[in-house]
């Protein structure tokens, strides 16, 4: 028997290149890194007192606002409509300048009514604002 003459056929093994697969894993990786945005969550910008003993207030030093489940504002048991909570709260505070403004909203009301509230009292120019709790 002869074996010399017989070729054999080497199939050819196709491979896939992954010499520079790391490359390009940290590529990828370092551009979602980069191009990714992280939106922090915006709360309400109040500065708290610190911790410490309570102090009486006269009751003619505070102004008390509420809002009910509807969204309707009473400022001293009066509806008065948002865009003119601002000008009744200046007004209150040009008489009483060691004015608080307490801030009640009722625990149906959505909280888009308490921040928009909030919000005009702040425009208002109010610079103690004390936020209550509502009774449950």
């Amino acid at each position: 028997m002869e074996f010399g003459n017989v070729k054999r056929h080497i199939t050819p093994t196709i491979e896939i290149p992954t010499a520079s697969l790391g490359d390009i894993v940290f590529l990828l990786l370092i551009f979602f890194l980069v191009t990714t945005s992280l939106n922090a969550e915006k709360g309400i910008g109040l500065t708290l007192p610190p911790p410490g003993e309570e102090v009486e207030v006269s009751s003619k030093n505070i102004l008390n606002v509420y809002v009910n489940a509807a969204g309707k504002i009473l400022v001293k048991g009066e509806i008065v409509e948002l865009g003119n909570l601002e000008q009744v709260i200046r007004e209150n505070i040009s008489r009483n300048p060691r004015l608080i403004i307490s801030l009640k909203t009722d625990k149906k009301a959505k909280y888009e009514y308490m921040v928009r509230t909030l919000d005009k009292i702040k425009l208002s120019g109010a610079k103690k604002i004390s936020l209550a709790v509502p009774e449950f």
